[in-house]
């Protein structure tokens, strides 16, 4: 598939990396470039993924990286995306769920549905549910979700999941990334009997430009905030790490901080809350 060695750990496997273009996914696709994979970079803006991926190509030598565009907030476009990829490809190695955002005011999507929810949880969950029979063809499949410590700020309330009431940014994202991790104890339960897992974790609070689509507060919070924070290549070490260890080959359903298994918050938990959430998704949206 490319022009690495057959002693790349990586060699011959086929990655897809939602949100490739910068920050963590960025580091994530470099990394994974790096030890041999074949890409698939998900990206809403082609400029900016053209623009990666030769960046890209000139540090690794590995020239098998090609462009999916998908605009995540548009089921549409995921339906789109991974019908392209399931026509090109007979199977998927690794998915990594990696692309996120940051509100800075309630908006709705195309399909009528709040916009924080839509791209991370729902982005996460229609796009997975359309390509897993091709994971599910490779010899040992990983699904990877970009999840955050922030889903302890989440709370699950089934009647008000997209926050109709009492609205705010950072509320909206805490619970988007507690769906992550509910999402995630779903599927790995759903993926029991099969060669996949599912796996997420915390990359830990990332200097990327993650924020600017946030509200004045969180941009300068995020701003002042930023020599604190751990560097893009520091926060894609979990992903690179579920991605690629054979130490983790038969780890399912777990969450990770530091390429360790973490506890996260008791409603994060909650099998009965994970099982229930997968049903409402499906029912907003045309699986």
């Amino acid at each position: 598939m490319n022009k690495h060695s057959k002693n790349d750990l990586m060699h011959n496997k086929l990655v897809i990396v939602t949100g490739a273009n910068s920050g963590i996914g960025y580091e994530t696709t470099k990394a994974l470039a790096k030890q041999g994979a074949f890409i698939l970079m998900v990206c809403r803006n082609e400029e900016k993924a053209k623009t990666a991926r030769k960046e890209i190509i000139d540090e690794t030598g590995n020239t098998g990286l090609d462009i999916v565009l998908c605009d995540f907030s548009i089921q549409a476009d995921i339906h789109k995306a991974a019908k392209e990829i399931n026509s090109q490809y007979e199977k998927v190695d690794v998915l990594i769920n990696n692309h996120g955002f940051l509100a800075s005011e309630k908006e709705e999507t195309v399909d009528g549905l709040e916009m924080t929810f839509a791209v991370n949880h729902i982005g996460y969950f229609l796009f997975t549910k359309l390509l897993l029979d091709k994971i599910k063809a490779a010899d040992s499949g990983r699904i990877v979700s970009v999840a955050s410590e922030a889903h302890r700020a989440g709370t699950y309330d089934p009647e008000n999941i997209q926050l109709r009431d009492g609205f705010s940014p950072w509320k909206a994202y805490g619970n988007s990334k507690l769906y992550n991790i509910l999402f995630t104890k779903e599927l790995a339960n759903r993926l029991t009997d099969t060669n996949v897992t599912a796996n997420c974790l915390h990359p830990g609070v990332v200097a990327s430009n993650f924020a600017q689509s946030g509200s004045w507060i969180m941009k300068t919070l995020f701003t002042i905030g930023k020599p604190f924070f751990v560097s893009p290549k520091k926060g894609a070490e979990t992903s690179i790490y579920l991605a690629t260890s054979p130490e983790v080959e038969n780890t399912n359903g777990a969450y990770f901080r530091n390429k360790k298994v973490a506890t996260p918050s008791a409603t994060a938990r909650d099998p009965e809350a994970a099982k229930e959430l997968w049903n409402i998704s499906e029912k907003l949206c045309c699986v």
